[in-house]
């Protein structure tokens, strides 16, 4: 009794794991039919990826590849006779199909009963991933279009992990490809339109030594590390690129600014004055350190000097006309506070101050009427002066 229940049970085994085979056998079958089902070939095959006698099989997992690819295809086909594909559709195979495709692949690395590795489907993922690489990148444009980020971060991933693998390696496929610093640099600004600082920035890492928008990555990591208050990494990046980058100004004001918020006003002093040195002519460098005599040292006979200087290179430079403006009233507030009420002497000390001020501001505004800094300035300079019919006026464009 017991050996015909053994040989029941054996049988019953052999008959599922022989289903099993069949499913794969017949996943395979519609995926090569253009008119095969391909949600009947995904139920056939998904038995087949979790059984015992099946789920181990390299081919198991390459049939599997095969039906997503088939559904890619089918769509892919249309776009190439001029025909209305549905992307959604098309990008969904395609995605589906590279997890699959690299199983198949390290199964079919495995040795043999004889310890020998004889791939059989190796040669056969190559070459539809080769065909397939660029697609990837076009599936994360197509979803970066329909704001869909995650999806696009997902198939910019996907383009990179194609390009890395080791048997594309020595073909042009990754860092030296043009494709792949560009999908890298995107990679990175789907990622930060995640607002997902932890892989925007480890995306942006990996791009920063590609030449392709170089300039670009190293000013979105220095955004990702300020907005995390990674000071540390924000000081490393912003001298990094002010090392590749030594004719923009961007890298080096911002690493001054670092210095002068982190109490280190002497070292951003030091280093715009080896800059001035060097360039002399430059109106935002001599603009950069009346600011770090204004707000590091509250120094501001010396922040007046190098603003002057800045004017004197460029007169229509906005900032320098508005901080230089700012610091003859911020003196004149300064005085009336002091001030004892009624005493109309020192009154006449800020008023003069304020007449001073005013003619920057005046000028400041001109050139950007739209300037709300602009505008508040010349407010206060005007309720000081007493200047009631401009004082409305401006008063009304601010509040339009």
């Amino acid at each position: 009794m017991k050996q015909a229940l053994l040989i029941i049970g054996l049988c019953l085994a052999t008959t599922v794991a022989f289903a099993q085979k069949a499913a794969v056998s017949g996943a395979e079958k519609i995926a090569k039919d253009q008119r095969g089902n391909i949600n009947e070939a995904r139920n056939l095959i998904k038995g087949a990826t979790s059984h015992a006698d099946t789920k181990d099989d390299p081919k198991t997992w390459f049939i599997a590849g095969q039906v997503e690819d088939a559904q890619f295809n089918r769509e892919n086909t249309k776009q190439l006779l001029g025909q209305k594909p549905d992307e959604s559709l098309m990008y969904q195979g395609l995605e589906n199909s590279l997890p699959l495709f690299l199983k198949a692949y390290e199964l079919d690395q495995r040795p043999n009963a004889k310890g020998k590795v004889a791939p059989k489907y190796a040669k056969n993922i190559k070459g539809i991933l080769s065909v397939n690489h660029a697609y990837y990148f076009n599936g994360g444009a197509y979803y970066f279009d329909e704001n869909n980020y995650q999806k696009a971060y997902d198939f910019f991933e996907q383009y990179i992990e194609i390009s890395n693998l080791p048997f594309f390696a020595g073909e042009k496929t990754g860092a030296k490809d043009e494709n792949f610093q560009m999908v890298q640099f995107y990679s990175g600004i789907v990622a930060s339109r995640l607002n997902n600082p932890e892989l925007a920035i480890k995306a942006f890492v990996r791009a920063k030594d590609s030449p392709y928008r170089q300039y670009d990555v190293y000013n979105y990591l220095a955004y990702e590390y300020e907005q995390q208050k990674d000071s540390e990494n924000l000081e490393k990046i912003l001298e990094e690129g002010m090392k590749i980058f030594p004719d923009s100004s961007y890298f080096m004001l911002s690493l001054i600014n670092n210095y002068v918020y982190s109490d280190r006003s002497d070292k951003a002093i030091d280093m715009l004055t080896t800059a001035i040195t060097k360039n002399p002519t430059n109106s935002q460098l001599h603009l950069a350190l009346g600011s770090v005599y204004e707000i590091g040292y509250e120094d501001t006979k010396k922040a007046e000097e190098s603003y002057k200087k800045s004017l004197e290179l460029d007169s229509e430079n906005l900032m320098t006309l508005s901080y230089l403006g700012r610091i003859y009233y911020n003196q004149g507030i300064g005085i009336l506070n002091e001030a004892s009420i009624g005493d109309n002497a020192e009154k006449e000390v800020a008023n003069e101050l304020f007449r001073k001020s005013l003619p920057y501001f005046e000028k400041a505004h001109q050139l950007d009427p739209n300037n709300f800094e602009c505008m508040i300035g010349l407010r206060g300079i005007y309720y000081q002066l007493e200047m009631a019919k401009e004082y409305s006026e401006i008063e009304a464009k601010m509040n339009l």
